[in-house]
């Protein structure tokens, strides 16, 4: 078989919010190494929010911010930016429409945490403590923020339609299923990016062949990736979507997902 190189998403696919991740998954990503094939997290999560529980499992690389972050073995290849009267003007729109805006970035995640708190994402104070020093308020850096991507926060009475279409230069959007962990979040990427342009970046860099190319994913910010890899598997907690598309569907993480989809493709 020849080498591959796997992409795996991170929430819902590696790791939970509040689990972490499952010993299974570090021992089967560790496996896959093992057998010389490259693993690389591949994540909606901007570089700033890979906490400890992802940082131990032996990813080869890792692209975040949905395609913006790309580095390996420490090493930052890339780093897409949003100039900072965007990301200002960004804040002052979704407020004005009625949404929380929380502003990634590869060092720093921007919010306040009165208005970032439980009655919004019940997983919030889970937010803050993984950044540890790497949180900053928006407030005192509005014309200073170095961003990626927002997660835009929606609450009862806003306006999440108006608010995509004045920032529609800005961005591309990325929604997810209402009933799903991020049901309630509407990811807001740099124009031209998304993880199928991260992944073709990669394999760009490093000369590795589309058909080598496999991606295991939940979300509908994994759509992308979906329709651009070569083999593609579900977790079985996935979206609607992303099991239409995959190759074959896997159990969640806490059922041996990731080792039994490795194994179901003779990777390990």
């Amino acid at each position: 078989m020849s080498k591959k190189i796997v992409f795996f998403d991170a929430d819902g696919t590696v790791c939970d919010i509040k689990k972490g991740v499952p010993e299974s998954a570090v021992k089967a990503i560790a496996a896959l190494c093992e057998n010389g094939h490259e693993a690389w997290l591949c994540t909606g999560r901007s570089r700033a929010f890979v906490p400890w529980y992802l940082e131990q499992v032996p990813f080869t690389g890792i692209i975040t911010a949905c395609g913006a972050t790309i580095e390996k073995q420490g090493q930052r290849l890339y780093n897409k930016e949003m100039p900072p009267e965007a990301a200002a003007l960004s804040v002052e729109v979704l407020r004005k429409y009625g949404l929380v805006p929380v502003m990634e970035g590869a060092d720093y995640m921007y919010y306040d945490k009165d208005e970032y708190n439980q009655e919004v994402n019940w997983y919030c104070d889970l937010i803050t403590e993984a950044l540890g020093e790497k949180w900053r308020p928006i407030r005192g850096n509005e014309h200073s923020m170095q961003i990626n991507k927002i997660s835009a926060k929606m609450r009862p009475g806003c306006d999440a339609d108006r608010a995509c279409g004045e920032l529609d230069s800005y961005y591309d959007i990325i929604r997810h299923e209402s009933n799903s962990f991020v049901g309630t979040t509407i990811e807001m990427v740099p124009k031209g990016f998304n993880k199928a342009v991260g992944i073709a970046a990669v394999c760009r860099i490093y000369g590795i062949p589309w058909e080598d190319t496999v991606v295991f994913g939940d979300s509908n910010n994994d759509l992308s990736m979906f329709e651009y890899a070569a083999v593609k598997v579900a977790m079985g907690n996935g979206s609607p979507k992303i099991k239409e598309l995959a190759d074959y569907v896997t159990t969640d993480m806490f059922h041996y997902g990731i080792r039994d989809g490795l194994r179901h493709l003779g990777l390990i």
